[in-house]
């Protein structure tokens, strides 16, 4: 728990312009897992100021992306485009106090300033040419820019907890604006007004945010707030070093559920990308709320990997609870059948998901291998499947089909009456057992093929043999 009298807050603070991708979805969760640990709150603010980019659309991709990653958010969601008039508001205040002045500067004046300090090797930044310049020789016609007024000499200090200590020179540092010949607030003001009047203590963010932070800091001096403690994560890369792309897994969070990952795994995937307990692989949701620090997260990038992901998912899947499985299953189950399950199908499925969880990575792959429960006879055989249906093993199906008939349903007897079939013909049970399989599921893989047997019934079983026999 947070030993400060001041309770901890933290945001999520993303910007509708697209999906809520990966890297949002890890910084999402490191501020839910510190808010929660510390017994705090945990808020989300929709920074929306750019309404040419920002959408509806996206607005809901990221509400309903958070609510299947379980990060759920305290209070109302603050959209910050409802919050320029506080914003300018503050502008107001920076400019009675000295701290902010207005910049007639027109947009030939700061390109024509930017190639010259190129040429010259100099920095690129704004070189102040109205900072301390009489207002009255401002040029008709020109709405000016506000400027915050920076320190030119000492330096900006921030003591991160990811990154250490980390300064910068200010004369590094140009006069950034804070509000636009148009009025409107930029994206420097807008965080920092926000976060102020959210109460955020604490900014958990992507380490390239980090030189936002030395201006935002100076930004809160310049206001006499107290700035936030900053913790700025490092980016994720792809498997091979590279920056995240798509091939890499930079995608959307709804595209991971759609290809059938688990929430919790996901939870514990992102933990690790960053973060870590130990050697510990494989935690609850619980446990990294137990273990969860800031201090514990690394400086290096960290690496996305499908292939971790998938295999942790696995575990996931083989570790849950068969009915919660079975609803999790279930839209993937009726998408590829083109149908709802009938009652009946869904006790069906409620039996055969110990045998199928067992060597499935995802859902969808739990799906697939589901499907030959509920496909309408006769089954369309698969390739493997259909090379071991040759036509003495469709023979002896037939044969096999009349034994089974009287056969005690239950993975017992059936398995005796298999076994005593095989003895009789003087065969291995696998020659025996695989044509079987492929008889009744399709395939040539699949659960326990004794199990399949008892789960699809008698009835049924007896039929799809019947549908190969020649």
């Amino acid at each position: 728990m947070n030993s400060d009298k001041q309770p901890v807050v933290t945001r999520f603070a993303p910007s509708p312009t697209g999906f809520l991708h990966i890297g949002g979805a890890r910084t999402a969760l490191f501020n839910w897992l510190y808010a929660r640990s510390q017994g705090g709150k945990y808020l989300l603010r929709i920074e929306d100021t750019d309404r040419k980019r920002s959408s509806d659309a996206a607005i809901q991709a990221i509400l309903d992306g958070l609510k299947w990653l379980g990060l759920d958010w305290d209070g109302e969601v603050v959209f910050q485009s409802g919050r320029q008039a506080r914003h300018a508001e503050m502008v107001e205040k920076l400019l009675e106090e000295g701290n902010a002045y207005r910049c007639y500067a027109t947009p030939e004046e700061l390109k024509e300033m930017r190639e010259s300090a190129r040429a010259q090797g100099r920095r690129q930044g704004y070189d102040g040419r109205w900072r301390d310049r009489d207002p009255a020789e401002a040029p008709e016609g020109v709405a000016p820019a506000i400027r915050l007024r920076s320190p030119n000499d000492g330096e900006t200090v921030i003591t991160d907890q990811v990154q250490g200590t980390v300064r910068v020179a200010n004369d590094e540092l140009d006069d950034m604006i804070l509000l636009r010949g148009d009025g409107t607030p930029t994206y420097m003001l807008s965080v920092v007004v926000d976060d102020h009047d959210m109460g955020i203590t604490h900014v958990i963010r992507g380490d390239d945010h980090l030189t936002n932070a030395f201006r935002q800091t100076q930004l809160y001096q310049a206001l006499g707030w107290q700035p936030p403690v900053f913790a700025h994560i490092p980016l994720i890369h792809g498997p091979d070093g590279a920056k995240l792309s798509k091939r890499h897994g930079a995608l959307g969070v709804e595209a991971y559920r759609d290809m059938g990952y688990l929430p919790a795994a996901l939870r514990n995937y992102l933990c690790r990308l960053g973060w870590g307990h130990g050697d510990d692989e494989v935690f609850s949701t619980a446990q990294a709320l137990e273990w969860f620090t800031l201090e514990a997260v690394g400086k290096a990038p960290a690496r996305f990997d499908f292939k971790k992901l998938e295999n942790l998912n696995g575990i996931y899947i083989r570790e849950s609870d068969d009915a919660a499985l079975v609803e999790n299953a279930l839209p993937f189950i009726e998408e590829k059948l083109g149908r709802a399950l009938e009652t009946d199908e869904r006790t069906r499925l409620n039996t055969a998901m110990p045998g199928l969880k067992e060597r499935a990575k995802t859902l969808v792959e739990l799906a697939e291998s589901a499907l030959f429960y509920f496909r309408e006879r006769p089954l369309e055989l698969n390739e493997k499947a259909a090379n071991l249906l040759t036509g003495d093993a469709r023979a002896m199906i037939g044969q096999l089909r009349d034994v089974l008939a009287d056969a005690t349903w239950d993975v017992d007897g059936l398995e005796a009456v298999v076994r005593a079939f095989a003895d009789e013909k003087e065969m291995k049970l696998g020659k025996v057992a695989q044509p079987l399989r492929a008889a009744v599921t399709a395939r040539a893989t699949s659960p326990g093929i004794f199990e399949v047997l008892e789960i699809l019934g008698r009835d049924e079983a007896l039929a799809r043999l019947q549908d190969v026999a020649p």
